[in-house]
Formats: C-alpha cells, structure tokens, sequence
C-alpha cells in the first residue's frame, strides 16, 4: 500500500503530525494520502504517562481545543514538592511552575486525537507492528507489519495472516521511547555520531490509577518528592496527580543506571506507597489500573541528528523529555508539528525523492531546543549525588537559569552503571498487604495484558547460555527484579538448576530488558499486532 507519508506509532507526536498534515492540504487545497500504524489494539492502549500536561502545542494545533472537548479539564491547583526520609516528609519549595498545566491521562487525549486524525482523512491502522523497516538504495522507503498467525514452533496456524508493506514517499517514526524500528535507523545512519550526541540514558516508571474516597479528592493536587524510598545514589522520584471522577495517578520513577543489582523498581514502588505521609492519602480507594513503561533522561545532551534518507524521527523515538519539568508530550507534539509541516512543504514541491533536512534546522531553532538547552545540566549532575544534584539544580534552575557555559556530561551507560551482585547486600522488601501494596501478578492482571500464546517470543537471546553463565553469577539474576511485568524468572529444572524462563506473554513493552540488561543479550523486538498492555486511563 502506497501513502505520501508513513507514520509508525499513535501517541502524541505521530497523531500531531498526521493532523497537521491533513490540517495544511485543506489549508492550501492539496490532496496528501497519510497513514498511521500502531502496534496496540486500540490508540492509545499502549500509551502510559504521568501526567502533567503542558497545553502549549495542542494549542497550536488546536486553538480551540476546550470548545473541541478535548479530554483537559482538570487544571493544577496545588504544586507541591517533597524530600522524603523513611518516615518523614519535608516541604521543599516547588521548581515546576504548573500553574496553567493540566492534570490528564494521557492515553484519554491521545484516543481523542485519534479520533480528531479520523477525522481529518488519516487512516489509522492499529492492531499491526512493525517490525520492518523498507530500505530502497539506502533510503528508508516504508515499513512493514509482521506476520500474524505464527505458531511457537514457527509453523503456519490457519490464522495466518501476510504482513502488510506499507511504503512511503517519507516515514515518519513516532514509536516512543527506545522505538525498535527507530533505534534500528540510529544505528544505521549513525544519527548519534551524526550530531555529536552523548548515548541516551533512561529511567523506568511504574505507575496506579486509583480511586480514591470522596473525602480525600483535590482535584488538581500535583505532589512530587524525592529521596526515600531510593538511596542517595539513585535518581529517581515518585508523583501523585489528582485527575478527575476520584481518581489519582501515582507512580514511582527510577532512573536505570541504578547500581545495585538487587534494587527491584517494582518493589521500591510498593514500599513508597506505605510511606506515613502518602498511605492516608490512599487508604480506603482501590487502584483501577497498573502499568509500567521506560522513558528517556538524556535530554539536551543525546538528542540525535532527528533526520534520515527518506524520514525522520520524532517524539520520543528521538528523546525530548524535559526531566527537570518532568514532561515530555508537549515537545513530543510540537516535534511532530515540525515535521508535518516540512514535509508537507517538500512534498509540495513534487521533488523526488523528498527531503526532510531542514525540520532538523528548524527544530534546532524552535522552543523545544531552547528549552532543553536550559535544563541540559540538571539530570546529569545527580551523578554525584542527591544533595549535590538538588544543589546544582537549584542554582541552575533559579540563578543561571542553564545559561552557564558549560554542559555536564552523563555518566556510562545504564547496562554498564550495574554493579556485580558481591559488592551489595540482597534488599529485604516486606511482603505486600493486599491493601496499599500489592503482589506483582495482581497489579499485571490490572494492566489488561494480553498476547497470542501460541506465537514466537519477541524477547530473543543473542546467546541463550548468558543468563545462566553471566547474569545470574555476576549479579543475582537481575532481570527477574528489573522487570515490572514477571516476564524474567529463574526456576529450577529436572536437576534443581536454576534456568531462565521467558514469560513474554506477561510483557508491558516498558522496554527495560533491552536498556538494563548488563551483556545486553536481551533484545526486544515487536511482537504480534494488538498485543501487549490495555491502558485506558493511562
């Protein structure tokens, strides 16, 4: 099937695009065919964040976005930030500046959008992955879904179903963080070594939605701490959102270039929750979903060249999460805006083949690169601490505001920042109440993952002997604690030697296992379409 424009991924920045395409052929009466793929089973089922949300570029791609009944309605109210030690909390002056920041779900907008790119004339296929990327002379040319109806052993079923080319005058990868088609390209084209950019770094977010008593809801309450749970060597924090109908977001971020092989994200979660200032506020609700995904911390520092022969890259495909601001889908959007519209100018032109280099230009020149800029130091200066980062980042926040000349750089890779296992001491974390805290099989059941059994495993071995040899040596078997969805588990075979398990059917597509692992022997791949997560409040 053959489009103008290809866009793999239905979050905030290919659905920007897609409309804003469609927005300028009305516009100027031109007639551009855009189609956009999306691996979830719905849009915005695979779409997870925290979130606060920053209106600015749905905005500009609808001024009048209230009136359109757009699902944004619950404005901040309270800004608050903590630092928390094991059973106290201590108020801290607040460097978010939300104050006309909207407190949403994410996935609900992104629903919303798609129904708006519906709309507009963009066809939308989810339920498909892809896992391909079509290459014509080296230039990407389109992509391609993976078969459906693939038996474990590798045989047809008699479900089988032919997966789809879908070629295109330019791709647009919209896939989100650590984008399996898009790191492909990166690596390709060199985009990293192409802008001198440092490698990414990432963090892990586990997150609720629960509903709370009538009595304990404020609409609009935003609360962010640090510290406790995590020691002072990890970054990291939590955030509790108050959404609308008595529902709030609560969540737990930890950066992966964590150390301690017997640090567990999911169980730091579950020990934050019991904190004597955060249980009263949830005592009495009950969490309506559970879910976990990856995001990018490099910021400023690993942002790649965003261009290549036949596309681009945008959102977070690319990585353009403000950490400090703890936001990420405002400039997600206003990168896909960037790009529609050089496309559709090159497009115009009737040139072949198209070319997308000046949407690097004009991101470079954009607020999106001023604001990056601005906050490049703060991340990278947690290195050396919890207190020395509070510091720095304070400095710069409210004194230098990021216009030091100087840009910190990050420290070594997530897999490498992992210590072996001799130089800590296993983490005793106390069993779950069935109250606040929960077993990580019945926060799975909440997340409504679901994947075709009877299917290859996505998650593949470059080498099936490291886990055993490697990983559970040297460091404990770290992937069966990284791990947010149980998806990694060792368990005895017929001579009671502990041996890998893979449960892909379990997996959330977090992409952890392919940031973390230290010998980076796992490798995630797209499984089949419509698999995965059922997020709906997200």
């Amino acid at each position: 099937m053959d489009y103008d424009v290809v866009i793999v991924g239905a979050g905030p920045a290919g659905l920007a695009a897609a409309i804003r395409l469609k927005q300028l052929c009305d516009r100027e009466k031109r007639e551009l065919s855009v189609c956009v793929v999306e691996k979830g089973a719905e849009v915005g089922s695979h779409i997870l964040s925290g979130n606060v949300f920053e209106p600015r570029s749905l905005s500009e791609l609808f001024p009048d976005w209230k009136k359109q009944g757009a699902p944004v309605e619950i404005p901040v109210s309270e800004d608050k930030f903590w630092l928390l030690s094991s059973k106290h909390a201590i108020p801290l002056p607040s460097p978010f500046r939300n104050h006309g920041n909207y407190v949403i779900s994410l996935s609900q907008l992104v629903r919303w959008l798609g129904t708006k790119a519906e709309e507009l004339g963009v066809e939308i296929y989810p339920g498909f992955s892809a896992s391909e990327v079509l290459y014509d002379d080296n230039r990407v040319v389109g992509i391609a879904t993976n078969d459906m109806g693939i038996a474990k052993n590798g045989s047809k079923k008699s479900t089988f179903q032919k997966g789809m080319e879908l070629r295109g005058r330019l791709t647009l990868l919209a896939e989100g963080c650590r984008g399996y088609l898009s790191e492909e390209v990166i690596r390709k084209y060199q985009l990293r070594k192409q802008s001198g950019a440092q490698h990414q770094t990432y963090a892990l977010g586990i997150k609720e939605v629960w509903e709370v008593e009538e009595s304990k809801h404020r609409p609009g309450f935003v609360l962010h701490t640090v510290g406790w749970p995590l020691n002072t060597k990890t970054y990291g924090g939590s955030f509790l959102y108050h959404m609308a109908n008595r529902q709030v977001a609560v969540g737990l971020v930890v950066a992966l270039d964590y150390q301690n092989p017997y640090l567990s994200p999911y169980e730091e979660y579950q020990r934050f929750k019991q904190h004597p200032s955060i249980r009263p506020m949830l005592e009495g609700g009950k969490v309506v979903q559970y879910g976990a995904r990856t995001l990018n911390e490099g910021g400023f520092q690993s942002i790649p060249k965003t261009v290549f022969p036949g596309g681009a890259l945008i959102g977070c495909s690319a990585g353009f999460v403000n950490v400090p601001k703890i936001k990420g889908a405002h400039t997600a959007m206003k990168s896909g805006l960037l790009a529609a519209e050089t496309a559709f100018e090159q497009l115009a032109k009737g040139s072949e083949p198209a070319k997308l280099d000046s949407y690097w230009e004009r991101l470079q020149n954009s607020w999106i690169w001023d604001e990056l800029n601005a906050a490049r130091n703060i991340r990278p200066a947690f290195h050396y601490g919890l207190l020395p980062g509070l510091a720095v980042s304070a400095f710069e926040h409210y004194i230098s505001k990021g216009k030091l000349p100087y840009t910190l750089k990050h420290g070594r890779p997530d897999h490498l920042s992992t210590e072996v296992s001799k130089k800590h001491k296993p983490i005793d974390y106390p069993k779950p109440d069935g109250v606040i805290s929960f077993d990580l099989l019945t926060s799975l059941y909440r997340s409504n993952t679901n994947h075709e059994h009877d299917q290859p495993s996505h998650l593949l071995l470059r080498d099936p002997s490291i886990p055993e040899k490697v990983n559970l040596i040297d460091y404990a078997g770290l992937e069966s604690r990284y791990c947010p969805a149980r998806v990694y588990e060792y368990i005895p075979d017929e001579n009671e030697k502990l041996t890998l398990q893979i449960n892909a059917q379990n997996c959330l597509h977090c992409k952890a296992c392919d940031i973390k692992d230290p010998p980076q022997n796992i490798k995630w791949t797209t499984p089949e379409g419509a698999g995965g997560p059922g997020y709906s409040i997200m």
